[in-house]
């Protein structure tokens, strides 16, 4: 410490020591930037700069004679099918479609249930038809669970 203070606040004093001396050296300011070699230059209109006169046209250039431009409305989205499948809703229907035997080893059970997951699962079917491929994946996993503890006894 010098003089009771600290370094750091000896060496701020220095640096604004030297800043105010910098300033009083410099020339009153000048039209020019420091350190630009032209003076700067702007096209003006009527009082108005150019790049403000192309926003307000860049509007009107958006505009047809009778008004604004409309965009034409999208089609309208077709209404969703269900397919013929989902409309079997028995369990008789759905272990026909199944086809579990008594040949079938716990592998082809679950090939069976992946293949008919792949048709048949909620989330790959229209949202009115979730429902029914709802109940109809209950039931195949119930038929082929069922198929499965025959292999466990």
């Amino acid at each position: 410490m010098l003089f009771g203070q600290s370094v750091f606040q000896s060496v701020l004093e220095r640096l604004k020591a030297e800043n105010e001396t910098e300033e009083e050296a410099q020339t009153p300011a000048s039209h020019r930037v420091a350190g630009l070699g032209t003076g700067l230059a702007f096209d003006v209109l009527e009082g108005v700069s150019v790049a403000s006169q192309r926003v307000g046209q860049a509007y009107f250039d958006n505009l047809d004679a009778a008004g604004v431009v409309e965009k034409p409305a999208p089609p309208p989205a077709p209404e969703p099918v269900m397919p013929a499948h989902l409309n079997r809703m028995a369990p008789h229907e759905v272990a026909a479609e199944l086809a579990i035997s008594a040949a079938d080893t716990p592998q082809t059970l679950g090939e069976k249930r992946r293949a008919f997951a792949r048709a048949n699962h909620p989330d790959g079917v229209a949202l009115p038809f979730r429902d029914n491929a709802t109940k109809r994946m209950m039931l195949a996993n119930l038929l082929i669970d069922e198929a499965l503890r025959r292999f466990t006894r």
